[in-house]
């Protein structure tokens, strides 16, 4: 477990994002994974992300602990009850998966089955007390288990939320249903970033901070004006605007790796969200000086 051990001995990680193919074709999803080896300490899968129907993150994890790579099982409450997301978390450590990040999942009607019934038996503070109380051998029930897990239990936070209060409180409450460490939201905001963690210091606890690659102004303007807890400034959405289409990536990853080179002196690691972008996340963490 490397990102634990670096995370609880005060090292820097990197961790970057992979997301399971729409069908079978997991090849090239691995592959990609195989073109970061050596290069960061883990690898997040997402769960259905944006609540759009893929193959499982559970199945993808354990492919990757095959090819001896290093999985964070993404886990949501979007579309489980607190059984079947007891029954997935002592999967996922019988099939090798000891990384989980646990979260609250976005709602159905976001996605490509708007129709789907939503779950949200529990949230994210309470899938992190379930993992927890596995970990001490019993379910939520109470009832003991025959043989407990253990896991390196994670979870997020937007750092540059306006309020940042409600977000704090809700950290400590992660902190206290057992998670070990965060990885944030998408940063673009460096001082407003520095506050956060300034605020956050007295929880001792590890944060990655997230970048997420720009692939266009327009995404950025739908990010500020659609995902909550972002902000990007107007100098990046200038420098995506005035990039031609040919520039765009070079662009992308210098403004990736001046938020990196500012991050990094705040917060113990970072998580990059390529969102498809993965063959990039190489040229990033070159270019930020990794």
């Amino acid at each position: 477990m490397v990102l634990a051990e670096k995370l609880t001995q005060g090292k820097f990680a990197l961790t970057s994002e992979i997301g399971p193919p729409k069908g079978t074709e997991i090849e090239p999803v691995l592959q990609e994974a195989e073109h970061l080896r050596g290069k960061v300490d883990a690898f997040n899968v997402t769960d259905l992300q944006s609540s759009v129907m893929r193959l499982g993150s559970l199945a993808t994890c354990r492919l990757l602990v095959e090819r001896g790579l290093e999985p964070v099982f993404q886990i949501t409450c979007r579309d489980r009850n607190r059984l079947a997301l007891q029954s997935d978390l002592l999967s996922a450590y019988v099939l090798g998966i000891r990384n989980v990040l646990c979260l609250t999942g976005d709602h159905p009607v976001l996605g490509d089955h708007p129709g789907a019934k939503p779950v949200f038996d529990l949230d994210s503070v309470s899938l992190l007390y379930a993992a927890t109380t596995l970990m001490e051998g019993r379910d939520l029930a109470g009832n003991p288990l025959q043989g407990k897990p253990e896991f390196f239990l994670g979870a997020v936070v937007s750092p540059v939320a306006d309020p940042a209060q409600p977000q704090i409180a809700k950290m400590e409450k992660k902190i206290e249903a057992g998670a070990r460490f965060f990885q944030t939201q998408a940063v673009y905001d460096l001082k407003a970033f520095e506050n956060f963690m300034k605020s956050v210091s007295r929880f001792h606890i590890p944060v990655m901070g997230g970048i997420v690659l720009l692939k266009s102004a327009g995404m950025a303007k739908f990010m500020n004006e659609k995902v909550a807890g972002v902000s990007v400034p107007e100098r990046y959405i200038k420098m995506m605007a005035s990039a031609r289409k040919e520039e765009r990536v070079k662009v992308s990853i210098s403004i990736a790796a001046e938020l990196i080179k500012g991050m990094k002196d705040l917060c113990q690691g970072i998580h990059i969200m390529p969102l498809g972008w993965e063959k990039y996340v190489p040229e990033v963490l070159t270019a930020a000086g990794f």
